[in-house]
């Protein structure tokens, strides 16, 4: 796939500017009309691509760390197969995964980012990205439409996009829409907690059967295969939102 210019779109400050001039004396109004068109812009984007993974990881893990190099060349396979590799636009494994897929060629390469005071800015290697000023916002954007979710080693925030995906599935809210741990070191003992705390006999907070909702390994070609397996979504419908 050949690489295109980003598209031209309205900076955060101008759609700010634009929504406070319309609603001058209202801030929810101008506060909504900010959340609407930063989502419409996400969805939008996401809409030119059918079929596409996220890949999701630190932003402070840099071509120093082995991770770095494998979820690179875990993106260029994805792309090359014909998959969009979408990540939230930063540098560190966000960076590797939008390299992957730009080496690739035969996939796009982009970007959901989101306006922080420091560590987010965009990577070098997107053909198209869209900025949000909103976490939840921009969270919706990047599980929009995608068919599988990858999930690298990272801190907060790859920490608080996990959780809220799979409550999204454990309360089937979205489809079941594979979810995979890459880097068994890193993940192994966040579902050690889960087995010995939230399933701790007489206090579960959660099901034996919540351990299934996703997978962790280290196998390329494993997650190659269900990607190539995983349904294309359909569900973006008035009644999605109850799982169906």
């Amino acid at each position: 796939m050949e690489n295109k210019e980003t598209e031209t779109r309205k900076s955060l400050q101008e759609m700010t500017d634009a929504c406070i001039a319309a609603h001058p004396d209202n801030i929810t109004d101008s506060r909504m009309c900010i959340i609407d068109a930063e989502m419409r812009g996400g969805f939008e984007m996401m809409a030119k691509y059918p079929r596409s993974v996220t890949i999701f990881g630190s932003a402070r893990l840099t071509e120093e760390n082995p991770i770095f190099t494998k979820v690179q060349n875990l993106a260029q396979k994805i792309a090359d197969i014909g998959y969009a590799v979408v990540t939230g636009g930063g540098y560190g494994l966000m960076g590797a995964a939008n390299r992957g897929a730009k080496i690739s060629g035969k996939g796009a390469s982009l970007g959901i980012n989101i306006s922080l005071p420091f560590e987010q800015t965009l990577n070098d290697d997107l053909i198209e990205s869209v900025e949000f000023h909103h976490f939840f916002s921009r969270k919706v954007a990047l599980a929009y439409s995608a068919e599988v979710f990858v999930f690298c080693p990272g801190g907060f925030g790859t920490l608080d996009e996990f959780f809220e995906i799979l409550t999204l599935k454990q309360t089937r809210k979205i489809p079941n829409i594979p979810i995979i741990l890459y880097g068994s070191s890193f993940w192994k003992p966040l579902e050690e907690f889960f087995e010995k705390v939230l399933l701790k006999e007489g206090n579960e907070t959660i099901s034996k059967e919540d351990i299934g909702l996703y997978l962790i390994t280290d196998d390329d070609e494993e997650i190659i295969e269900i990607i190539k397996n995983a349904p294309v979504r359909s569900d973006i419908s008035s009644t999605h939102h109850l799982g169906q």
